[in-house]
């Protein structure tokens, strides 16, 4: 994404970029509904609960978690972040929660004090044992929230803003999934996931043995695992899934509050399922009049709309979320205008995965002053290392759009 703004990406712009998302979405949207080869883990055997509350954090003058930067400090929102919870629970019997954060990564303090929480309202029923935060591990989050010095050098030490939206956000995204439990099955599907990520270090990865490599079909891990969660009233309530690749689209040279490409992820997953569920495309129209529509719609083509976006991106207001089974704000009618009242919202998490050495920019690294391919083997351009740069599918959209003046003065001479 290249640190554009989602609003303003134009697919159409570029047809590799174009071709890529909508593999990803395609092999996305196969995973999700695909019968044949699903395996069942129960039926209706368990209650199922989904909860998703924002956890967005300070967006102005405080360090971002994940590129060690003490120079990158927030400045804006490109779009706000989620916790999205799950919980599966066996009857009077045994019970799990998984929050999936739009966070670089967890935090041991963050969970000890939501679990405090959780003790004060529920006893002993949610603890240590059965409750797991993890983080999508996005390099574009407020940093501050961790209680080791090593990750809070660069934020100057702890931000109890970034702690408390963490906390909180948590909290109440648990006790959502918590209100909302209810008989639901539950289904498992794993496929490949190809151009969706690359390995950053291909000549590293070339200095292990010919035996090591021949053991794996590609330089990385690209299966997806995806969990589909369905209600016995309501159908399809949320899905989660498993893929390696690094939340390193938005570059270091963002300051811009970002779920970055799993994040973003999420958010298009959630909208593609409340668009093809709604009862049809003329109830939609009429329910939604006077509701401003999400700018995201799956990344639609808006051709000159840029100047229109930018005002519809600056209209939507930033609640920190409501119960996500009533309709009581525009955020919640935004997000399905035609829900009933007590049907739960559709929510989705892409989770992290083994992304190591997994770097979500495709296209390669290329030399910033130059233009051409860094050094392979060790990745510099000039003996420079901070001259190369990854690029990723966004990157030409980006390009052409900062320099649309210069295209149009040069197609005026070629005219």
């Amino acid at each position: 994404m290249a640190g554009a703004s989602m609003g303003l990406q134009v697919p159409s712009l570029n047809v590799c970029a174009r071709k890529r998302c909508r593999l990803f979405w395609v092999s996305l949207v196969v995973l999700l509904l695909a019968s044949s080869t699903r395996v069942a883990f129960s039926d209706s055997k368990y209650l199922v609960g989904l909860g998703s509350y924002d956890i967005t954090g300070p967006a102005a003058d405080v360090n971002m978690m994940g590129y060690a930067m003490m120079e990158q400090t927030t400045s804006g929102v490109h779009f706000r972040l989620r916790a999205r919870s799950f919980i599966v629970a066996e009857p009077g019997k045994n019970r799990v929660v998984f929050v999936n954060l739009d966070a670089c990564m967890a935090s041991q303090i963050v969970t000890i004090k939501v679990l405090e929480r959780l003790k004060a309202r529920y006893g002993e029923l949610y603890t240590e044992k059965n409750v797991a935060i993890s983080g999508i591990h996005t390099h574009a989050g407020p940093a501050g929230y961790l209680q080791y010095v090593v990750y809070i050098v660069t934020s100057l030490g702890f931000v109890r803003q970034s702690f408390d939206a963490l906390v909180d956000g948590i909290e109440q995204s648990i006790i959502q999934a918590h209100e909302n439990l209810r008989p639901g099955s539950i289904y498992v599907n794993n496929g490949e996931v190809i151009d969706a990520g690359i390995n950053r270090s291909p000549s590293a990865y070339l200095n292990n043995p010919t035996e090591e490599r021949s053991k794996y079909k590609y330089d990385v891990d690209k299966e997806m695992t995806l969990i589909k969660f369905v209600d016995d009233e309501w159908g399809p309530i949320g899905s989660f899934n498993w893929f390696a690749t690094h939340g390193t689209s938005m570059s270091n040279t963002n300051s811009l509050i970002s779920g970055d490409n799993k994040g973003a992820a999420a958010r298009f997953m959630e909208d593609w399922f409340e668009q093809n569920n709604s009862a049809s495309s003329e109830s939609v129209q009429s329910a939604a009049e006077g509701i401003p529509r999400r700018v995201s719609s799956i990344i639609p083509d808006v051709h000159n709309r840029e100047h229109e976006l930018l005002e519809l991106a600056a209209s939507f207001g930033s609640a920190p979320g409501k119960p996500a089974t009533k309709i009581l704000s525009v955020a919640q009618r935004v997000r399905s205008a035609l829900r009933k009242a007590d049907k739960p919202s559709f929510v989705s998490a892409f989770c992290q995965s083994n992304c190591g050495d997994v770097s979500p920019n495709v296209l390669g690294a290329f030399c910033k002053d130059t233009g051409l391919p860094c050094d392979f083997n060790h990745s510099t351009c000039g003996g420079k290392n901070e001259l190369c740069v990854a690029r990723g599918p966004g990157y030409l959209i980006t390009f052409i759009k900062k320099n649309s003046i210069l295209l149009i003065n040069i197609s005026y001479f070629l005219v």
